[in-house]
């Protein structure tokens, strides 16, 4: 009798079983389904977003011609007239940042890495707002800085407005941040592969890597690029034509890897030292004296020098086509650094690729330009130099060096060139990491969190001490 109930019973449990186990695989199906629709409604908002702030940010850069067309001014009231505007803007958008959301300062792709590993939150419905109005006063005026963190910052707010919407949390939401991120990155630069590809590579310690969520990043950059490419073109945004390099010149571009590996940890170095005597000088006496100085100051190199402001997307590919002579060269070198640390430091919301990638332009150009000098070099090469120098800076500042060669390769579109970008890259990356660099993004969330946490406990302090008596 037992035998015979026993074999009556296994069948039936096999057969639940598997019918549990189809239910299941449906329900994942759906589950898995649901999220990369999500994903790609986040894609398209992104897309859309990033759009309107890149054709914002173009729009107000006209207002130097709108000043001179409305006002009879001219000479130095002229001048007087911009800086004061300009530096208006500044502060505002620092007021604005200060007031609301201050984590909304600067790039945002650290305050993305730490709200991945749990160490920050994406306030979505104020980073939203602030960074887009604030980004638009501060990036309008002429501010040196990039577009691409603002829209990272803000593409990572939709994506945890739409994880609060869905209720996703864990790695869930986790995903989703990094493909919202990752989208604005690609709304950014019309850059989808190379925004696929930060996520891995920068976001590798943070990012909750499974099927699931790697296919909602990638669903998220391509529909972010789909949309851009309707709204703005699919014309690479830094397109230099450059023309096929020898490879016996390729220890010249290994050459020029070395001196960027050094000049990327000065970078970094460099912009978190203006980072730390800006906040002593705003403690010292307000944080919007170096805003306005700022914006005084950009405001009238908006007239006097304008390859000084700005992100420097658009002076990169000028300068390729203007045979400018050494001096004028490490001029713009100078000036563009200077203005860099300047600008990040302000206090307002903007990124650091595009001044990277103009700066290691202008750096690459300026060592074709020497070289040229001592050693004829073929036609076409000084471009050549200019274009790897973009990779090899990113490598050595942003500590990524995979997304910096196809982070130019999708800028410019000179894959003719793909191999010296790949030497110029990897030697940059190395001689960086051997000299101690850090990626800059993991220096600043330290940064951030080590001042946060000094200020609680300047605050435990405080409230621990007994009231003094009359």
């Amino acid at each position: 009798m037992l035998s015979k109930r026993v074999g009556r019973c296994y069948p039936r449990r096999r057969v639940r079983r598997r019918a549990g186990g189809i239910r299941q695989k449906r329900a994942s199906g759906m589950s898995n389904l649901a999220y990369y629709i999500v994903a790609i409604l986040i894609g398209s908002a992104v897309g859309v977003v990033g759009t309107a702030f890149h054709l914002g940010v173009e729009a107000a850069l006209g207002w130097p011609a709108l000043l001179r067309e409305s006002t009879t001014l001219e000479g130095p009231y002229l001048l007087a007239a911009g800086a004061g505007l300009a530096a208006f803007c500044m502060v505002l958008s620092v007021w604005l940042v200060r007031r609301f959301a201050p984590e909304a300062a600067g790039s945002g792709v650290q305050e993305i890495e730490g709200a991945m590993a749990g160490m920050r939150v994406v306030r979505w419905h104020r980073v939203l707002p602030v960074k887009f109005v604030g980004g638009l006063l501060a990036l309008g005026s002429g501010l040196v800085a990039g577009r691409e963190g603002p829209t990272i910052h803000m593409g990572a707010s939709i994506a945890k407005a739409a994880a609060d919407w869905q209720r996703y949390t864990g790695a869930d939401m986790h995903g989703l941040l990094a493909a919202g991120g990752a989208a604005g990155l690609a709304a950014a630069f019309n850059a989808p592969l190379a925004a696929i590809l930060f996520v891995i590579e920068e976001t590798r310690r943070q990012f909750p890597y499974s099927g699931r969520t790697y296919a909602a990043v990638s669903l998220a950059c391509a529909m972010s690029g789909i949309v851009t490419t309707a709204l703005s073109g699919a014309v690479p945004y830094m397109m230099m034509p450059v023309v096929e390099v020898p490879l016996a010149q390729l220890p010249v571009f290994a050459v020029m890897g070395l001196i960027l590996g050094i000049a990327g940890v000065g970078f970094n170095h460099g912009l978190i030292w203006s980072l730390d005597q800006a906040r002593r000088f705003g403690l010292r006496l307000s944080f919007y004296t170096l805003p306005a100085l700022v914006g005084l100051v950009i405001g009238a190199l908006m007239f006097l020098r304008p390859e000084a402001t700005q992100g420097g997307e658009l002076l990169a590919v000028q300068l390729t086509k203007e045979n400018l002579p050494l001096v004028v060269l490490a001029f713009i070198v100078v000036i563009r650094f200077v203005m860099t640390m300047a600008s990040y430091s302000a206090g307002t919301p903007g990124g650091i690729f595009a001044p990277i990638l103009a700066l290691a332009t202008t750096i690459g150009l300026l060592y074709g330009t020497a070289l040229n000098v001592v050693m004829p070099l073929p036609d076409g090469m000084v471009t050549a130099l200019a274009v790897a120098a973009m990779g090899g800076l990113f490598a050595s500042t942003i500590g990524a060096p995979l997304v910096g060669m196809v982070l130019v390769a999708e800028l410019t579109g000179a894959y003719t060139v793909l191999l010296p970008v790949i030497v110029t890259t990897l030697v940059s990356n190395i001689v960086a990491q051997a000299l101690g660099g850090r990626p800059i993004y993991e220096v600043l969330l330290e940064r951030t969190l080590a001042l946060e946490a000094q200020s609680s406990g300047m605050a435990e302090a405080a409230s621990n001490v007994p009231p003094t008596q009359s």
